[in-house]
């Protein structure tokens, strides 16, 4: 072979080796990127995981809900029923002990929660609610529907006020599951509840996050001199009322008005 002929190999073998060399580095490069981008996507889903699991977290912790009592209490009034109470007239307080899972509560409801509703709007009296969620404890619940629904009720009070907790108050009683079964997940109370037009209550409802306050107002209302054990309990001007019908009721508030 001539030297002109060898080098025109050499020259080609060098350039074939300078291509080989580039292709490596292209590949090895196009490897890097690849997996750059799969630990990046990795990274983002398991922090978009970790993002949807903190934000469905349960709350353990006790939260106050906004318009309620210090002592666990929510005072529809004429002003939250849309009433007009006559000027200086003092309404009687009405405080009613209820669990949205107990089927007395609900026929309690269907007997006397329009009389209820109309002294309330006339100013006549006052009804202080107080969660007592006892039936989860007591079979009457399977997934702790007593409390969640309790909680979901109060988040549409803690964002919309009394009058938003009563339009969920009244939707769980109408729509009461039979005791001793599964009652709504969250995900369908979130469903009814914006059927009702309270919106925005995602969240709270997702993470029970009032479940904790439910559970210390059962404790309370137990330990206190009342001690309360079940539901319905009724009190009218701080005094038991061992007939609320529409005629006990009236005639406790009667008298509540002359002592």
């Amino acid at each position: 072979m001539s030297n002109e002929r060898q080098q025109r190999a050499a020259r080609a073998e060098q350039m074939r080796k300078e291509r080989e060399k580039a292709d490596r580095k292209q590949r090895n490069l196009i490897t890097i990127g690849i997996v750059v981008v799969v630990i990046a996507l990795v990274a983002v889903g398991g922090w978009g995981i970790k993002a949807a699991s903190d934000s469905n977290k349960k709350n353990d912790e006790v939260i106050q809900p906004a318009n309620t009592t210090d002592d666990y209490g929510i005072v529809y009034d004429s002003a939250a029923a849309g009433g007009t109470a006559a000027a200086g007239a003092t309404p009687v307080s009405v405080e009613l002990y209820e669990d949205f899972q107990c089927p007395i509560c609900r026929s309690f409801e269907e007997q006397s929660g329009s009389f209820l509703s109309e002294q309330v709007t006339s100013g006549a009296i006052t009804v202080t609610y107080r969660p007592f969620s006892f039936l989860d404890e007591n079979g009457g619940s399977t997934n702790d529907y007593s409390k969640r629904s309790t909680s979901a009720a109060l988040c549409a009070l803690d964002q919309g006020g009394v009058a938003d907790y009563k339009k969920a108050h009244d939707y769980l009683y109408a729509n009461q599951p039979e005791e001793g079964t599964d009652g709504p997940e969250n995900a369908d109370l979130i469903k009814a509840f914006e059927g009702l037009g309270l919106t925005g209550l995602e969240s709270c409802i997702k993470t029970e996050r009032f479940v904790p306050y439910v559970e210390k107002a059962k404790e309370v209302a137990a330990a206190s001199d009342r001690k309360v054990q079940a539901t319905p309990t009724v009190f009218v001007g701080g005094k038991a009322v061992e007939n609320p019908t529409p005629d006990g009721l009236q005639a406790a508030i009667t008298a509540a008005k002359k002592s």
